[in-house]
């Protein structure tokens, strides 16, 4: 089985890569029958020079390749016909702008593998960069914090080489007393966790959080069962709300009334209601005035998402009256970083965490026989068709809907 490590050539460019130079070792190490091909490249975060250090053949012909891994969307005029490809297709909530790619990989015979549905039998995802998302989110989050008040100037972090340098820009900056509100606890929220333990910031409970002030700068971190409540008054749980997400109501006012600085880490489920609204946000008693929100969900249930940012221009201001974006230093309007593609600031750490998952849930699978049916439950398309677990995309295939 060989496999090729493709160039990305999506713009803006992106410069993670799904193995580095010593996963792809280790895969050789482990797969004798394995053979691996880098592609060469002028922008991947490790050199073609990193590859060939560790032995690795380096070179242009990705034809003599089985497999084709890469991370964001292949251009359709550079998919080869009849390959496995792996890669964040972004086509499986139907999204408009990807109908054309989807369409190619079909009539080129592409067997296509998304990153985002390599599950477990439970549906766990089990390759992300989400925990980079949260990483590279919270230091952003900071930064824009300290850029509202003028209170101090952070490097942008897609200067600095890795997450220890983050943490240690983080631990020289000067706070005054504010509560930082964070949610969820997954890969994100975890991450984004990961940055606020790193610079020694202090946690605190809900209830400490909700009623008690503090001489220090503090945070809280809750989940779903935390900001949301059963409009029946029943008692629910993290469990019920991700079932009967229609039956719950938001919760979360109570902690924007005391929040300074909020971290959006949480997954959205469709049905779930919105963590505040835009008419929350006009209300006098909305605290929040400078919002880090990593999901970034537009128009959804942070409301003063209202766009996404990028690397280049991460912040922009949210406006609760007019509804619209406005100076982000203005003292009445909400300070917003919601860049949607935050791992690419961070391309080696969240590399090397990525090809660690990958080589070793997804790459045995074509050495077993698949026995754990990871590639089964990843493979999109085959033999020119949609597979089973995929076929209600056919509509967007077609353009129907």
């Amino acid at each position: 089985m060989k496999f090729g490590i493709i160039r990305e050539r999506k713009n803006p460019p992106d410069r993670r890569v799904v193995l580095s130079p010593t996963e792809c070792q280790n895969v050789l190490k482990q797969f004798p029958k394995a053979e691996i091909l880098v592609e060469t490249s002028p922008i991947r975060t490790f050199s073609d020079e990193e590859y060939i250090e560790k032995g690795l053949q380096v070179g242009d012909d990705m034809e003599s390749c089985d497999v084709l891994l890469g991370v964001k969307e292949v251009p359709i005029d550079a998919l080869l016909p009849d390959k496995k490809y792996f890669f964040f297709s972004h086509t499986i909530k139907k999204q408009p702008y990807n109908r054309e790619l989807l369409r190619a990989i079909l009539s080129k015979n592409i067997e296509l593998y998304d990153h985002e549905v390599i599950t477990n039998p439970k549906g766990q995802r089990l390759v992300a960069f989400g925990r980079y998302a949260g990483i590279v989110g919270a230091y952003n989050g900071f930064r824009a914090y300290g850029l509202k008040y003028d209170l101090y100037q952070l490097p942008k972090a897609e200067n600095l080489k890795d997450q220890q340098a983050l943490i240690a820009e983080l631990k020289q900056i000067k706070l005054p007393n504010i509560k930082i509100l964070l949610t969820g606890k997954g890969r994100v929220g975890n991450g984004a966790k990961e940055m606020l333990d790193g610079m020694g910031m202090k946690k605190v409970g809900v209830d400490d959080y909700l009623h008690k002030s503090f001489s220090e700068p503090v945070y809280c971190q809750i989940d779903a069962a935390e900001y949301n409540k059963r409009k029946d008054g029943i008692r629910g749980n993290k469990a019920d709300f991700f079932q009967n997400p229609q039956e719950y109501k938001s919760n979360f006012f109570r902690f924007a009334k005391v929040t300074d600085f909020y971290i959006a880490g949480h997954f959205y489920g469709d049905g779930a209601p919105f963590l505040y609204t835009r008419e929350d946000a006009k209300q006098s008693d909305f605290k929040i005035k400078v919002v880090a929100d990593i999901s970034c969900d537009i128009d959804g249930p942070v409301a003063t998402t209202i766009q996404p940012s990028t690397i280049a221009d991460p912040i922009y201001g949210y406006n609760p009256v007019s509804e619209s974006e406005d100076d982000f230093k203005k003292e009445n309007v909400i300070a917003v970083m919601a860049v949607d593609n935050l791992p690419c600031e961070l391309p080696r750490d969240a590399s090397v965490g990525f090809g660690e998952a990958f080589s070793k849930f997804v790459i045995p699978a074509f050495f077993n026989n698949d026995e754990d049916g990871i590639l089964e439950r990843a493979r999109m398309t085959q033999n020119g068709q949609l597979t089973a677990r995929y076929n209600y995309l056919q509509d967007y295939v077609n353009g129907t809907e």
